[in-house]
């Protein structure tokens, strides 16, 4: 049995996840692949607590709605990655045939980290990996790879043991809801409990942003997408 990751755990996931390299001015929408559930899970096996479990979502989530203007600022105020709660040391394997693009490249997620470019200009980021992996850029990989083991935003083992996966353009500018993109039943996956687990609503628009398919993709360093002046649940304290 492991520990499910400690939301300050998370606090940590996103601060440094995004980088502060620019790379690229983002690719336009009609030279990006759409959605159409190409890729696989990152991790193998059947989910469970003894193996692994789908931790935060990517998009409004309301932890990341409370750190919107600090931790989350880079990513517009969304959690932009999916998380996967796991014990440090669990492998890790390519969502989608590609190239490795970068090993850990200046896009955060530490101990280590990898991208491997895909076809569609999309590139998926592996954060938080235990130990650097032995791949090398430009290696060719196949879907169900093992390309690294997961380890812990916070370098314990303990604190927060999870997997970051991102799926973004080939410029690292924009990133996108991966539920679309990864064939899995994710309705079964989010049923059990995790951190992060639900979506901030903006009661002036309640239907907005509230299911796992209708998520934003995001820009990095660009305004933030949520600062609203009706939230619920309000935060701790009463500040919105």
């Amino acid at each position: 049995m492991f520990r499910f990751p400690a939301l300050p755990g998370l606090a940590v996931c996103l601060l440094i996840s995004g980088g502060s390299a620019h790379t690229g001015t983002p690719i336009p929408d009609a030279r990006i692949a759409k959605p159409s559930r190409q890729f696989g899970l990152p991790l193998q096996g059947n989910p469970g607590p003894d193996t692994w479990l789908l931790g935060q979502l990517y998009g409004n989530t309301t932890s990341a709605y409370r750190q919107r203007a600090t931790t989350y600022r880079n990513g517009q105020g969304l959690h932009f990655g999916l998380d996967f709660s796991a014990p440090c040391g669990t492998p890790v394997v390519a969502i989608g045939d590609g190239v490795v693009a970068e090993v850990d490249g200046p896009h955060g997620s530490p101990p280590h980290n990898l991208v491997i470019n895909h076809a569609g200009n999309l590139s998926s980021l592996y954060g938080h990996l235990l130990e650097r992996s032995p791949l090398k850029v430009g290696q060719r990989v196949k879907r169900g790879q093992v390309i690294g083991k997961t380890g812990d935003s916070q370098l314990t083992c303990v604190s927060a043991p999870h997997l970051h996966l991102e799926i973004r353009d080939h410029s690292h500018q924009r990133l996108f809801n991966p539920v679309g993109y990864i064939d899995a039943d994710w309705a079964a996956l989010s049923l059990i409990g995790g951190f992060g687990r639900g979506y901030q609503v903006d009661l002036t628009r309640p239907r907005r942003w509230q299911t796992l398919e209708d998520q934003p993709s995001v820009r990095l360093r660009q305004p933030l997408l949520n600062d609203y002046a009706q939230p619920w649940p309000p935060a701790p304290g009463g500040n919105r």
